[in-house]
């Protein structure tokens, strides 16, 4: 149960003083209070949730990495999401996002059965989808993804999985898997950190959230390597990605591989040829997978993976955020809002700099990555303040 709210009630955009900065957003009959409010910088961002139905204030669960600085401004996006500008940072470190009840919040909300809210990183410029490549054991994933790599070691990055199970020979903690211990692997889990996870073999695998804002945010397309259990919670979550299956030209063959790899016991490969028989068939399932692949040849498999992927054309994809370089480095405030797009001043000391005075921040292309991101934003150059903005006060 909530504490018992206070006589007053709050109305106004931004509470500051001294030794406090706030900002109160009115979304339906709840009021959102954001921000710290002491002069330790260091202390959390706090955010508490008014009732104003039973006048009793709530203390949410709060997710994902908070803003950095003290300072900031705010504004209702929808009533999903409201944005949240940090002062004395650049502006591609500046803009956050306060996840209220987006389908990510709404799913914690139920698994938890307690008020949640996430912090969400906005990412300028378009990226591309992710790519979920699954398939059974041996039938050559882990060959395809290392070629893909090692011809655009620029354009791609591999999402690395974490896995409870022991490390093989060779294997290296952080460049093969995040090898985790079973208890702290279960916490993370339960505390929302993980996109997908899965029992396979007697063993936890999964693909955390930071795994793949990691990849994305050095400007590369990211590649996650999971099984069907993982890729159909991939698909179920609110992750936008391309997915892929490899197949092997017959279960012969691939039987043939795993005991060519020489790894594993006669029990451990009868359990993987079990699961990659049930595997197969699930590979079929309507709406999972977008393509199948066989891995009859090598060679061939990978040229056909390329051409799925458009690399086979020498396109390359633009990162079109319309934003300058001088721009991306200015300290921006949130000044006014229309229906589809939000205002951003400069301040005064950064203009002698090369900075535009106003940015109009696009709100019609935002996506969601994963939770933790929110990417597609779009700004440009605003020369005048239209008519119809919604200040804030």
């Amino acid at each position: 149960m909530g504490e018992e709210a206070p006589e007053f009630r709050v109305e106004s955009i931004t509470l500051e003083s001294k030794d406090c900065h706030q900002n109160a957003i009115d979304v339906g009959n709840k009021t959102y209070v954001i921000g710290r409010s002491d002069e330790d910088s260091n202390s959390p961002f706090g955010i508490k949730i008014l009732d104003k139905l039973t006048q009793t204030w709530v203390v949410p669960t709060v997710l994902g990495a908070q803003p950095p600085s003290k300072s900031h401004s705010a504004i209702l996006v929808n009533d999903e999401k409201i944005l949240v500008v940090e002062k004395g940072v650049s502006l591609n470190d500046s803009i956050w996002f306060l996840e209220i009840d987006t389908p990510f919040v709404k799913q914690q909300r139920k698994i938890k059965g307690l008020e949640v809210v996430s912090w969400s990183k906005g990412v300028l410029g378009v990226a591309q989808k992710p790519v979920v490549i699954s398939g059974p054991s041996g039938v050559g994933k882990g060959t395809l993804i290392a070629k893909l790599m090692k011809e655009y070691p620029s354009k791609f990055g591999f999402s690395v999985s974490h896995t409870t199970r022991s490390p093989r020979v060779k294997e290296i903690d952080g460049v093969h898997y995040h090898f985790a211990g079973r208890s702290k692997m279960e916490q993370d889990i339960s505390e929302g950190k993980f996109l997908e996870f899965a029992h396979v073999h007697g063993n936890l695998y999964g693909t955390s959230i930071e795994a793949v804002e990691s990849v994305t945010d050095e400007g590369k397309r990211c590649i996650l390597d999971i099984d069907v259990q993982g890729a159909r919670s991939v698909r179920a979550s609110s992750l936008e990605a391309i997915f892929i299956f490899v197949c092997p030209p017959s279960f012969e063959e691939l039987e043939q591989r795993l005991r060519a790899r020489g790894t594993e016991t006669e029990e451990q490969i009868q359990k993987r040829l079990k699961n990659a028989r049930a595997e197969l068939d699930q590979s079929n399932s309507p709406g999972l997978f977008d393509h199948l692949l066989v891995n009859d040849d090598l060679e061939t498999c990978y040229e056909n993976l390329k051409k799925l992927l458009s690399l086979d054309d020498g396109h390359e994809d633009s990162d079109d955020c319309f934003i300058k370089d001088g721009e991306a480095t200015a300290c921006f405030a949130i000044l006014s809002k229309t229906e589809s797009e939000i205002l951003l001043q400069s301040d005064i000391s950064e203009v002698g700099k090369g900075a535009a005075n106003l940015l109009a921040l696009d709100l019609s292309s935002l996506t969601g990555c994963a939770p933790g991101r929110t990417r597609g934003l779009k700004i440009h150059s605003a020369n005048s303040i239209d008519n119809g903005l919604k200040a804030i006060r």
